[in-house]
């Protein structure tokens, strides 16, 4: 599917067809590196008698939104597609698969895109096999060190990709600073949440390393460098990967308040029930008047929070004006990428397949 040199008969049926292939591949590529390792290590060992199945599973129903991110910032540089980029791409869902198994842990989330969690499989698989101690204790410990499996296996495919050493060079740095912002992100991310009252600086601050970042600009930038991108593409890439970043993870933050859990996998306004500092959630307070401030910290001190505490929350937040402040947010910032993204010299199709990744980030139903 290599675009030929100099065409700009790039239709968008084109690019999702591409986009798709993509995905088909990363995904085949990071299942099949899961089930071979899963094989290795836990042939014949009574511990791996769930996780033969849950952690291939778990790979499978991602969609693999940061290795396209990487595979299109490869052919901003590269004017055709590579298996070895491809593998290097499927490397980051295998990254993004050990944040998710830790982060249910840390939110208490009992789904993931609408399934049981992975720790939510270990409780209940303790509890079926009749075991002593705490099913719940185990059932978290061990979505804990499968996280850390799905971390060294990250790493693991990127290096044995088959891309160059040169190429490696320049990916490492980008992918080094990806881990470590997403584990600050995710300490910021519980200290906001233990806090009574962050404000709007600190929750985007920990938006932007946690996600944004994450799910975005680091990929793009990632897949980028492995190609050997000019500096000011991938400046231009990086800045545009900041705003769509950001436009995702607000987009996020008003489903987990506001999104149909038939949609989300998960129930209607998970966020509020987990007491989360999200950036809708912090912003009604900065917007509303003293008398909503005070019903939303009212709502905020409930524990449990019911389906009727929900629906108060969800109606306070929307009479503050946050709901329609960050749509504005969203707006802006998808507007501001696209005017980057046109002034940026890269091949037709690379550009095409951004403008319609950010749209699928921040005009998103699930």
């Amino acid at each position: 599917m290599a675009l030929i040199a100099g065409d700009t008969a790039v239709t968008e049926v084109d690019v999702e067809k591409w986009l798709e292939d993509l995905r088909d591949r990363s995904r085949t590529a990071a299942l099949r590196f899961v089930r071979d390792r899963c094989a290795e290590l836990f042939t014949g060992r009574t511990e791996g008698g769930l996780a033969v199945t849950a952690l291939p599973s778990y790979v499978a129903g991602g969609k693999f939104l940061r290795s396209a991110f990487a595979q299109v910032g490869w052919c901003c540089g590269r004017r055709t597609d590579s298996e070895a980029a491809s593998l290097a791409g499927a490397s980051l869902e295998l990254l993004h698969c050990f944040a998710l198994a830790q982060d249910d842990v840390m939110d208490n989330s009992p789904l993931r895109r609408g399934t049981p969690a992975l720790h939510t499989q270990f409780t209940r698989w303790h509890h079926q096999q009749g075991w002593a101690g705490s099913p719940v204790r185990f059932g978290e410990s061990a979505a804990v060190l499968s996280g850390d499996l799905f971390l060294v296996w990250s790493e693991q495919l990127l290096r044995e990709s088959g891309l160059g050493t040169d190429e490696l060079a320049r990916g490492w740095p980008v992918y080094d600073v990806m881990r470590a912002e997403l584990a600050v992100g995710q300490l910021g991310d519980l200290v906001n949440d233990a806090r009574q009252a962050p404000n709007w600086a600190s929750v985007l601050d920990v938006l932007r390393r946690k996600s944004g970042n994450y799910t975005v600009r680091r990929p793009l930038e990632f897949g980028a460098a492995l190609a050997g991108c000019a500096p000011g593409v991938l400046a231009r890439l990086g800045t545009f990967g900041t705003h769509i970043g950001e436009a995702f993870q607000f987009r996020d933050d008003l489903l987990g308040v506001y999104g149909d859990p038939a949609i989300t996998g998960k129930p209607v306004g998970d966020d509020l029930r987990e007491h989360k500092a999200t950036s809708v959630v912090v912003l009604a307070r900065e917007l509303g008047s003293p008398r909503q401030r005070k019903e939303l910290a009212e709502l905020d001190r409930l524990d449990p929070i019911g389906d009727d505490a929900v629906h108060r929350w969800q109606t306070v937040i929307e009479a503050t004006g946050a709901r329609e402040h960050l749509e504005g947010l969203i707006t802006a910032r998808v507007t501001s990428a696209h005017e980057i993204l046109d002034h940026m010299v890269i091949p037709p199709r690379p550009r095409r397949a951004l403008s319609l990744l950010a749209l699928r980030c921040t005009a998103r139903s699930h």
